[in-house]
């Protein structure tokens, strides 16, 4: 025992004055700490990781509150920076569709969205027409006010953005720190980039959708715009007018809300061979959910078999489409419609039910692009008229009462008055409509294609028109219709005509039933309608 404790100061001893080797060896032993069985992440990896989250949160940040409330002459807008591949700007001009610039190329793109029209300053324009003269200028300072608000909005989006996500993933205040700083150095260098890439040029070449896609002549004839920046405050000054021009007409129309069961019929005619035509249609066609497509013929210019490959677009417009034959409609043209899908072809007084409606029809007699005929004028064409009136007359016996009549001449549809309640037709290239002696209304619908080629030809171009109508779903008449007309060739117009048959005001009688007469000179369409004008006129 003694021995024992004699022994154990020598073993302290050595342990003292052990060598280095039996530290290190000691030290070896011990299990490690508990930080080294983590394995740091790859510095490639982490860099990765934080690029993913400086970006999502970027974007995150301007979804939020990355954009600005701005007044843009009498129009209240909202400015916003949204991450895009391609760049760009989109100005959204409600009702009218929006309009696309390749105005740069940077992963950032610029949206302007038209909220509303303040009324006291639309009503300060319209009480002093004096003021458009200053429009111009007060539209670019509010432009640029807007842009530099925008800018310093998105910065604090994409740092705050970026920032807070990284502080939720990392639970680092300095991460987070250094996730904004890198945010707000990728805005700055998007920013640098779009200036850099900036082309003026890209409001010669701007593209359309919505109606706008119907008359890029809207914001004017491109390619007399002098190809610099202030080329884009001023057409956007411009734009911003003729919409104020158009909201506070619209302000004024009539009074008549179609509701979801509302039958809404698109009427085109005349055509000829306008390939813009079908972009129209197809517009139309979606903005006011079109249930039917009427055409009055004339879609093509000579109806030769060459000509058929433009009708193909039809089978994509979205609606049904019911057809008669024009007098530059040939039977080729004819039996080619017949095997697209989607098409009615009517002629002969033969009737379809379509869109909840009734619609009968008869191709016009003549074919005028064949001059080895001789025409047979207005006699022709009132016989047409009475073949169809007898098709009518017959299908009501039977207790199947037709309710659209459509035939491509007028002095044709005239004859169909007292047994069909509205007669659609076209020809003469100029909307008009007529309350024939008999009860039936006639709708002539202008030129849909602007009279085609033959717009070069005159001074004035013709103007592109359509007509929606609305009729009620149960009694199946007519309850308004709005005629939309675009300015033709080097024209700027855009008008909106919103119109309610007499019977529909407030008041009114209903109208009497139909009883055939013999036809007279028509009342005016003034006496029979009331009407309100949305228009953008030729700045």
């Amino acid at each position: 025992m003694a021995s024992a404790r004699a022994a154990t100061p020598r073993v302290l001893h050595r342990i003292r004055t052990a060598p280095a080797a039996f530290v290190r060896h000691y030290r070896a032993r011990r299990p490690p700490p508990v930080s080294e069985l983590v394995k740091a992440p790859h510095p490639l990896a982490r860099a990765l990781g934080t690029v993913a989250v400086v970006l999502l949160g970027a974007w995150l940040g301007l979804l939020v509150v990355g954009s600005v409330r701005a007044p843009v002459g009498p129009m209240d807008t909202r400015m916003t920076l949204r991450p895009s591949l391609d760049g760009g700007t989109k100005i959204n001009v409600a009702p009218l569709g929006a309009l696309e610039l390749d105005s740069h190329t940077a992963p950032v793109r610029l949206d302007v969205d038209v909220d509303s029209l303040d009324p006291d300053r639309a009503r300060a324009l319209v009480d002093h027409p004096e003021r458009l003269a200053g429009l111009q200028d007060e539209v670019a300072r509010d432009v640029q006010t807007g842009a530099r608000d925008l800018a310093l909005s998105s910065c604090v989006a994409v740092v705050a953005g970026a920032g807070a996500l990284s502080l939720a993933v990392h639970r680092s205040p300095r991460r987070a720190l250094t996730a904004g700083g890198l945010a707000l150095a990728l805005l700055a260098a998007s920013g640098a980039t779009a200036f850099a890439t900036w082309n003026p040029k890209s409001v010669l070449e701007p593209r359309f959708s919505g109606l706008l896609s119907s008359a890029p002549s809207v914001v004017g004839n491109a390619r007399s715009i002098v190809s610099e920046f202030d080329a884009y405050q001023k057409e956007l000054a411009r734009l911003v007018t003729n919409v104020t021009k158009l909201y506070d007409a619209t302000s004024t129309l009539p009074t008549y809300a179609p509701d979801p069961s509302t039958t809404r019929v698109l009427h085109v005619s005349d055509i000829h061979l306008n390939p813009a035509s079908w972009h129209i249609i197809a517009s139309l066609v979606e903005q006011y959910e079109i249930d039917v497509i009427i055409d009055s013929g004339d879609t093509m210019d000579h109806g030769t078999a060459a000509e058929n490959g433009f009708l193909d677009p039809i089978e994509d417009l979205g609606a049904p489409y019911v057809w008669v034959r024009g007098n530059h409609d040939s039977r080729t043209t004819q039996r080619y419609l017949e095997r697209l899908k989607n098409v009615r072809v009517l002629d002969e007084g033969s009737a379809v039910n379509v869109g909840g409606l009734r619609v009968a029809g008869i191709g016009d007699p003549q074919f005028t692009p064949d001059r080895s005929v001789v025409a047979g004028g207005d006699p022709t064409e009132r016989t047409a008229g009475s073949y169809l009136a007898g098709s009518l007359r017959a299908q009501r016996a039977v207790g199947a009462p037709v309710d659209i009549a459509v035939a491509h001449n007028p002095v044709a549809a005239r004859q169909t008055d007292g047994y069909v309640p509205l007669v659609l037709a076209g020809h003469v290239h100029h909307p008009k409509t007529e309350q024939l002696p008999g009860g039936t209304r006639l709708r002539i619908e202008g030129s849909t294609g602007g009279s085609g080629l033959r717009a070069i030809e005159d001074d004035e171009p013709d103007p592109v028109t359509a007509s929606v109508l609305y009729l009620d779903r149960t009694t199946k008449r007519l309850q308004a219709w709005d005629q939309i007309e675009l300015g033709g060739l080097g024209l700027t117009t855009a008008e909106v005509s919103r119109h309610l048959p007499e019977e529909n005001e407030p008041g009114a009688t209903p109208s009497p039933p139909l009883s055939p007469k013999p036809s007279s000179k028509p009342s005016s369409e003034s006496s029979v309608e009331r009407s309100g004008r949305s228009s953008s006129p030729s700045p």
